[in-house]
């Protein structure tokens, strides 16, 4: 029977050599998985307890119903704490969420134009650059030449700074008008920072949601106040015609006909 030579032995791939031990865990040991004989604890209200032996730390979070929880595992002797990890990881992500939302990502927008744009054209693009400045993001414009255009930079450099000059109130130039190949490119900045933009949105789309909550209210009550004095009316015209009277020669007055003449 043929031995296969070691030489030819198949040996594994690089990736299946990298997985073999697993993901490596970020989460902080707890409990029975901490693997020391003694640590430094830290009491449920953050007081200190000092260095006590890991089977007298995981007596005391039994008796508090905690957990023990590895703080500091680099530390010499590591530093645990007794908490509740349940709630400690859900306040984490809580936290980290709430960093996501109010996190500022820099976007930079571009928009194309032609030296020979024209003016309505020219009024639809400053207003998406308008936009996109309010939102506190940078613009980055870019002039593309063709043909013969390409000896005339001048009419790109005029409408660049045209357009700048129309935005000021919104943005500044951050970078200055340069050739680029058939392109010519600026970078326009907005005065005010992606957060500060943010939040006025927030508020802006609080105020609508508010509004709009308010109107059926408001749209309930008007019609309830039109029909107010109709019911008044006709209350004091019931009670008039039953009121009605006998004059002294025969005729017969009613207090309801006073009412209405009057």
């Amino acid at each position: 029977m043929a031995v296969k030579s070691p030489l030819f032995t198949r040996l594994p791939s690089a990736a299946a050599r990298c997985n073999r031990g697993g993901s490596i865990s970020t989460e902080p040991r707890i409990n029975d998985r901490i693997r020391v004989p003694e640590v430094r604890l830290v009491g449920p209200s953050g007081e200190q307890v000092g260095i006590v032996p890991l089977a007298k730390a995981l007596e005391l979070a039994q008796e508090y119903d905690l957990d023990l929880v590895e703080v500091a595992a680099t530390a010499r002797p590591p530093v645990c704490k007794l908490m509740d990890y349940g709630k400690f990881k859900y306040e984490s992500a809580l936290k980290a969420r709430e960093a996501r939302k109010n996190q500022a990502h820099t976007v930079i927008k571009e928009m194309k134009l032609r030296p020979k744009i024209d003016p309505h054209d020219y009024d639809t693009k400053k207003g998406h650059v308008v936009r996109f400045l309010k939102q506190g993001d940078k613009v980055k414009i870019t002039i593309m030449f063709r043909g013969r255009e390409q000896s005339r930079p001048e009419l790109g450099f005029r409408l660049l700074q045209r357009l700048a000059s129309d935005v000021e109130e919104l943005g500044f130039i951050e970078s200055n008008p340069k050739q680029d190949g058939r392109n010519m490119i600026m970078v326009l900045g907005p005065h005010k920072k992606k957060t500060e933009a943010m939040a006025e949105a927030r508020e802006a789309a609080a105020a609508r949601k508010a509004d709009r909550q308010g109107r059926p209210a408001e749209d309930e009550e008007a019609p309830a106040a039109e029909q107010a004095p109709e019911e008044a009316a006709e209350s004091v015209a019931a009670e008039a015609a039953e009121e009605t009277v006998d004059a002294p020669d025969g005729d017969e007055v009613s207090d309801a006909s006073e009412v209405a003449a009057n």
